[in-house]
């Protein structure tokens, strides 16, 4: 007997062992008869050793018997049926993944290179492959990641038994589908790192000129996402207006009133601006034409395109500056600022940045410092005042010290001029004698 597995490399054949294993090839032909397979991913791509599938979740952890549908939970694995002459001798060979000896479900492996007889006696070999080799090689070439999951999702798309010498138990006539299910099994757990298993890649995908101009959209939005970041641009993804014509080459003679007069014949006209330098107002010979709707900006740019004004021949173009769009922008950005603000409970201050008890503590912490700081420089003016009223002090007591010793010195004199004036005195006494 043989079962057809339609997986998303390729398509596989499978011969299996019915009459060595009929337990096993039983649950296998019953559950591709159900469907319970399509979906399915190869979830566990080892190189040169084994492809492992069957398990709806995509986990390596799940899968349930057919005999757990047909008899309860409590039959959900069945027992192994090892025979030595079933061995993993040859590429291809279909053995069961069980979690343990007896505890087989669902799941099944592939072998993917010879000799891998070690494996022989733990798991119940019950097939081997046909037809096509081919896509078991794609499968063994799959890149994988550190868990050897691929990065490209692998599916079994749909299984077909070619023949199949079991008769089915009254209960699965309720369980086969009409219609085969596709896509993903119910069960599976997502990994939003994959990549689908119909994933192209663009270049392959799209002709020269579509990738072109996706690359093209491509390096544009990353332009204006750098543009925004450093605030040449209000938004990545604003468009200029729709209304606004670019005027150039123009006459540095022509004047805004001039423009708004030329351009008015299209339509109501908003502005009309040439572009000056600040510093002197002379012209840069380029303006800007605002329009009060779209149709008469078009029309104007069709007709005035390489016109003549003031002996210059004005080329028209619509205008890219996204200039204009700030202040609505800007405006846009406050009331959001407010919202939010009004949903954190705050009042018309920006509670996002001190909120509460935080801007508080924070008022307290300045008062303080402040505090401390007029009473250190008071500490600070005590200080120099009494240090200068001590110098004075010891100059003061230095002067009365130094006007004390020179008293002294003065009486002291006097003295010994009074006393030489009695000797000398007493000495004339005695010559008149």
């Amino acid at each position: 007997m043989s079962v057809l597995i339609m997986t998303s490399l390729g398509d596989i054949v499978i011969d299996l062992y019915s009459n060595k294993c009929p337990l096993t090839c039983k649950n296998f032909l019953k559950l591709c008869k159900i469907k319970y397979y399509n979906g399915c991913l190869f979830h566990t791509v080892q190189k040169d050793f084994t492809a492992q599938t069957g398990d709806p979740t995509g986990t390596g952890a799940g899968g349930d018997s057919i005999y757990k549908f047909l008899y309860g939970e409590h039959a959900r694995f069945f027992g192994d049926e090892i025979h030595l002459d079933l061995n993993h001798s040859k590429t291809g060979t279909v053995a069961m993944a069980s979690g343990g000896e007896n505890l087989n479900a669902s799941q099944f492996y592939f072998t993917l290179r010879d000799d891998l007889e070690y494996l022989d006696g733990k798991h119940t070999v019950f097939g081997k492959i046909a037809e096509g080799f081919d896509t078991l090689t794609r499968i063994n070439e799959a890149y994988v990641d550190a868990k050897n999951r691929p990065y490209k999702n692998i599916r079994i798309k749909q299984t077909y038994m070619l023949e199949d010498p079991f008769e089915d138990p009254p209960k699965l006539a309720e369980m086969i589908l009409n219609a085969s299910p596709e896509g993903k099994p119910k069960e599976e757990v997502e990994d939003d790192v994959r990549l689908e298993d119909d994933w192209v890649p663009m270049d392959e995908e799209l002709g020269v000129k579509e990738l072109e101009e996706v690359m093209r959209e491509k390096e544009a939005h990353s332009s204006a996402v750098v543009l925004e970041s450093i605030g040449d641009i209000p938004e990545a993804e604003v468009k200029p207006p729709d209304n606004v014509l670019f005027i150039r080459n123009l006459n540095p003679v022509t004047e805004d009133e001039d423009l708004h007069t030329i351009f008015s014949r299209f339509g109501t006209v908003i502005s009309a601006d040439v572009i000056r330098v600040v510093e002197t107002g002379d012209s840069k010979c380029y303006a800007f034409v605002e329009f009060g709707n779209k149709e008469a900006c078009e029309e104007a740019y069709e007709k005035m395109d390489n016109t003549l004004i003031d002996d210059r021949r004005i080329r028209v173009d619509f205008s890219q500056s996204v200039f204009k769009l700030w202040p609505q922008l800007r405006q846009k950005h406050s009331q959001k600022v407010e919202d939010r603000n009004k949903q954190h409970g705050g009042g018309e201050g920006y509670d996002m940045v001190f909120e509460g008890d935080e801007r508080e503590r924070r008022k307290k912490i300045h008062r303080r410092r402040s505090h401390g700081n007029k009473e250190g420089k008071r500490r600070h003016i005590d200080e120099v005042d009494d240090g200068r009223r001590r110098r004075e002090r010891e100059e003061r007591d230095s002067r009365e010290g130094e006007d004390e010793e020179d008293r002294r010195r003065r009486r002291r004199r006097s003295r010994e001029e009074m006393r030489d004036g009695d000797r000398g005195e007493e000495r004339l006494k005695l010559q008149r004698r």
